[in-house]
């Protein structure tokens, strides 16, 4: 199997990420159970070492600037996959309360699996989104939210600004096109609460444009939302 460690290490050093032997070794690990449980199970498209190390790993580290100085803290990953970003971020933060969600149990199979092996312990949630920020346990509890997710801003601030405690931030994802999507969901975004508080737009070894979009919680979400799944995508605010 790929050694990826020296090539991780020198491209999150370029990001002002820097990695520990330890922390290396985990995203080792990371990479071989990833690859062999994606030859039972639909997980990733991407299966180049290489490749995951830049659209996987880095991409996930490059939240690193934006999460709180404080060493313990609450962050949920929604719709997070194959545990991305949130299972790179715990190798960071490996005291943080995380909760991963998805709303399909064969990843949270392979997540329980993959987290023994790196003595991790993230909450795995099977549950949608909209589920979770209707439930109390959950909702307005966590510091950071996060996805990865492929659906519009307008759509995703619904999903997650109501996880988020005041004060908190929800951190979106976004490709190139994020800065119109954030312009064009401003009034949703305020309607839920939210404020957005910085976009910053970075360049990934010359093979990815990530748009982080920052977006503080201001006050509390009305009791109304999130809607059923199927309102917020027929009818986005």
């Amino acid at each position: 199997m790929t050694d990826i460690r020296e090539s991780l290490k020198q491209k999150a050093e370029r990001e002002q990420v820097p990695l520990s032997e330890h922390q290396l070794d985990l995203f080792q690990i990371y990479m071989q159970e990833l690859i062999m449980w994606n030859e039972k199970m639909n997980l990733t498209a991407i299966t180049d070492p290489e490749e995951i190390v830049v659209k996987h790993f880095l991409d996930s580290l490059l939240l690193a600037p934006f999460l709180p100085e404080k060493e313990v803290f609450s962050f949920a990953d929604v719709g997070t996959g194959a545990g991305f970003p949130g299972v790179p971020i715990m190798i960071l933060h490996p005291d943080i309360r995380m909760v991963l969600i998805d709303s399909l149990q064969k990843r949270l199979t392979f997540l329980e699996a993959l987290c023994q092996k790196l003595f991790l312990s993230p909450e795995l949630l099977h549950a949608r989104a909209e589920e979770c920020g209707r439930n109390p346990r959950y909702r307005e509890t966590f510091d950071i939210v996060t996805a990865r997710a492929v659906a519009p801003l307008n759509v995703l601030a619904e999903y997650c600004l109501p996880l988020l405690k005041q004060g908190g931030a929800f951190i979106a994802m976004k490709g190139p096109g994020g800065i119109d999507e954030a312009h064009a969901a401003k009034s949703a975004i305020q309607l839920l609460g939210g404020s957005i508080s910085n976009i910053v737009t970075k360049s990934i070894s010359n093979e990815i444009t990530r748009t982080f979009i920052v977006i503080e919680k201001r006050r509390q979400t009305p009791e109304k939302y999130p809607r059923r799944g199927v309102k917020i995508t027929k009818n986005p605010l």
